[in-house]
């Protein structure tokens, strides 16, 4: 019995041995600063790449597309990054929580938009008399 005791322990130490072997293993595989044996150089360079965010040849900025858009997207300047935000989030609360509809907003957009270029143009009819 007390062999059995110590066998189970034995394989449990085993099976705990490994999964540590492997999660170290994996770490430090990942690792970017860890010296590879130059063995197989081009094989290295491959996996490299493979296992790389975004390459990480280029920067995030440019892997974004540059410009305005990845500017707002890395929050680079801040005003404008927060009101697009703002503005996501006021137009999730009007059609999620007060549970509007595209189409309801299409038709009250063009109804106000019909109402003032008509309210302009009988205004500028005035004005020029």
């Amino acid at each position: 019995m007390a062999e059995q005791v110590e066998h189970s322990e034995h394989k449990e130490e085993s099976l705990m041995e490994k999964i540590a072997d492997k999660i170290h293993f994996d770490r430090s595989s990942s690792s970017d600063s860890e010296v590879k044996p130059a063995a197989a150089p081009e094989a290295s360079s491959v996996k490299a790449k493979i296992w790389r965010l975004f390459g990480r040849e280029k920067p995030v900025h440019h892997v974004f597309g540059g410009g305005k858009p990845a500017d707002v997207f890395l929050w680079r300047n801040k005003k404008i990054s927060a009101s697009v935000l703002g503005g996501a989030t006021a137009i999730w609360v009007l059609f999620e929580l007060l549970e509007y509809f595209l189409v309801g907003l299409v038709c009250h957009l063009l109804i106000f938009t019909l109402a003032v270029l008509f309210l302009w143009s009988n205004a500028t009819t005035f004005i020029n008399k």
